[in-house]
């Protein structure tokens, strides 16, 4: 699964327990084989509010992952350090509104829109995430925090994530394949065949060229560790349920700060 917000690239949840003397999921197979869906209400976030900046024809971003400054004319700024996108441009569309989009080589990666409520206490924000085999879409809503500086933008301040009430099947649903000794995972268009030999092997298909190390805790509890560029990302526990019907999910993301936990049903 693939969970994202602007300044985290990626949250891979992403494992498999093949024990042959573990105990067994639906129809015999392993605690983790199938394919898993998000329930969108048990996320939960715990992180520092986003800081958004957006004065005289400028927007910054000071706690994303590298920080970033573009200009604030609708044209593709380039930025440094960022695995999916390497350009980014911000359009303010009006008072409440802005677009975003990154792109990665040329090609468009996420689209963003941002719409500050009429009182100014709460952030929409719409993603569509074009950086797999099919576009998955996403809406966050985050309370505001803190004020952003006289004279800035209504999406200028501190925000705070509230919830993601909405978004579609393509980003909320992953699979798993047990294997004698690991696991292979299934996600949107990209793919794994991981060892639980702790080693990093490539995720096939993922424009960010995450790498992906497996450790088998228990039958019922694996972790993954996320590498790119040789920096750790992703740290995520996955835990099946003994009835076997339902997944608990604990990830940290390393360069934001940010734990996020949520549970997946093993769908039919």
């Amino acid at each position: 699964m693939k969970l994202t917000t602007f300044g985290l690239a990626c949250v891979w949840a992403a494992m498999l327990c093949p024990l042959a003397a573990g105990a067994a999921g639906p129809d015999g197979a392993g605690p983790f084989d199938g394919t898993w869906k998000t329930k969108l209400d048990s996320i939960k976030f715990d992180s520092k509010p986003d800081v958004f900046e957006l004065k005289d024809g400028v927007f910054h971003c000071g706690n994303c992952a590298p920080a970033l400054s573009v200009k604030a004319d609708g044209t593709d700024q380039k930025v440094a350090g960022h695995s999916y996108y390497d350009t980014v441009s911000v359009k303010v569309v009006d008072a409440h509104t802005v677009l975003m989009t990154d792109k990665l080589g040329g090609k468009p990666m996420y689209e963003m829109t941002f719409t500050v409520s009429a009182d100014g206490r709460t952030l929409n924000q719409v993603m569509k995430d074009m950086s797999g085999a099919k576009v998955a879409t996403w809406n966050q809503v985050s309370s505001r925090v803190g004020p952003g500086a006289p004279g800035s933008h209504a999406m200028a301040g501190s925000w705070k994530m509230d919830k993601m009430p909405g978004a579609s099947d393509v980003g909320m649903v992953i699979t798993y394949h047990q294997t004698a000794d690991g696991l292979q995972m299934q996600y949107n268009g990209a793919s794994y065949d991981a060892k639980f030999d702790g080693k990093p092997v490539l995720t096939a298909n993922d424009p960010g060229k995450t790498l992906v190390s497996l450790k088998r805790i228990s039958d019922r509890v694996i972790e993954e560790t996320d590498t790119r560029g040789g920096v750790v990302t992703d740290v995520t526990r996955m835990t099946v349920s003994e009835d076997g019907k339902s997944m608990s999910v604990v990830d940290q993301n390393r360069p934001s700060d940010m734990t996020m936990s949520w549970t997946m049903t093993r769908e039919p």
